[in-house]
């Protein structure tokens, strides 16, 4: 089924994508995994390709250009191509948001142009040890003290946690407030008290440097609040559904691409003196997922084009986050089968993004938080 959300600009930006993985990324990318980071050279050859902040205003150094489709192009070919160690989704279209709708002018002209040129990587310090999508359970505190906020706790599985210089952090301003006492303090790289800890040892995405962070009495400026003081609880919210969407458009892509790849394989792998492609089982087992895959992508493809009109609502974002990223769970687990031994081995994609893809139903709400987002809409 083709698809019409794109225009020829669009399919433009991806082939400059795809060329830009090709020269900058795959080459270097077994030497990231190793290492458990990707190499600062890369955001800087990001930057200089225009991939960073494309939505951000060009005044700032950014590519002025809100249109999410380009955003949507460039997470499907890093997805494709399997390459999530460098977190251009998280940068772009995570924090990007929080940095041109909630920054004052003059915390623009301090962030922004090195967001846009890769010299500043930046991350959110929402989850802690204690303390996952429960945001009243967060624990790290702010207390005003004349022209700073001092800083006390600790953070746990944040994304881009090593290489970051500017990290978005949730921190409690209100002792009283619950989930309305946060607020969203900017720490940056350098500031007395803030430490990083381990770059965490995981399943998947080993290139992706996911770290613990701590905050030993870091005097934050009263000038790096961003938003409103005690207004984090809104200002997450409203960024969640395009969140959850750039997971949901990550998912889709990396479980069309896996059933390309174990398409070809079926055709050309032979068991029992033929291609397995001529067992019954297996054409059903590609007629299945081609459906299941068809008809997701028809419905995501719905959403990116309601949300770049500004008409996707928290239910519908969740909705596609929940199913896709399943969806995404059951091809890479069905696809790895259908390799059988080689499906095991960690050269193999198929292997790759078995690991790789499942933390898509934890990160960005829980598959259980998605249903009970939805369950509450329809049920109150």
């Amino acid at each position: 089924m083709r698809r019409q959300i794109f225009d020829a600009e669009h399919e433009a930006f991806r082939a400059t994508v795809r060329t830009f993985l090709g020269k900058e990324v795959l080459p270097h990318y077994e030497r990231w995994e190793k290492a458990g980071v990707v190499s600062r050279d890369v955001w800087l050859a990001a930057g200089r390709q225009g991939l960073l902040g494309p939505a951000v205003p060009e005044e700032y150094g950014g590519g002025g250009n809100t249109d999410y489709r380009y955003s949507a192009v460039l997470t499907e070919e890093f997805a494709r191509a399997g390459a999530s160690g460098l977190a251009i989704g998280l940068h772009n279209d995570v924090i990007g948001p929080y940095l041109t709708s909630l920054a004052t002018e003059e915390q623009k002209r301090r962030w922004l142009p090195g967001f846009c040129s890769g010299e500043t990587v930046t991350a959110i310090a929402m989850t802690e040890p204690g303390a996952g999508s429960d945001l009243q359970g967060i624990r790290t505190t702010a207390e005003e003290q004349g022209d700073h906020w001092l800083l006390n706790g600790s953070k746990t599985f944040i994304s881009n946690g090593i290489l970051a210089d500017l990290v978005i952090v949730v921190a409690r301003t209100a002792p009283e407030g619950g989930a309305k006492g946060l607020s969203l303090l900017v720490v940056e790289r350098g500031m007395a008290g803030f430490e990083r800890g381990r770059n965490l040892d995981k399943i998947g995405q080993k290139a992706q440097d996911t770290a613990e962070l701590f905050f030993q009495d870091v005097r934050v400026p009263k000038e790096n609040l961003l938003g409103r003081l005690d207004g984090a609880f809104v200002h997450l919210m409203t960024n969640l559904a395009q969140e959850r969407l750039s997971i949901a458009v990550a998912a889709v892509a990396v479980a069309e691409h896996l059933l390309e790849i174990t398409t070809r394989y079926v055709k050309e792998r032979e068991a029992f003196g033929r291609p397995l492609a001529k067992l019954q089982h297996i054409r059903f087992e590609i007629a299945e997922m081609a459906t299941e895959c068809a008809v997701t992508r028809t419905f995501l493809d719905r959403c990116i084009v309601d949300h770049g009109e500004g008409r996707l609502d928290a239910v519908h974002a969740s909705m596609a986050k929940w199913w896709a990223t399943e969806l995404q769970k059951r091809v890479a687990d069905r696809c790895l089968q259908l390799h059988g031994g080689y499906g095991y081995m960690a050269e193999y994609r198929v292997a790759r993004a078995f690991t790789d893809g499942r933390i898509q139903t934890i990160y960005g709400g829980t598959t259980e938080i998605m249903k009970e987002i939805i369950g509450r809409s329809l049920l109150s």
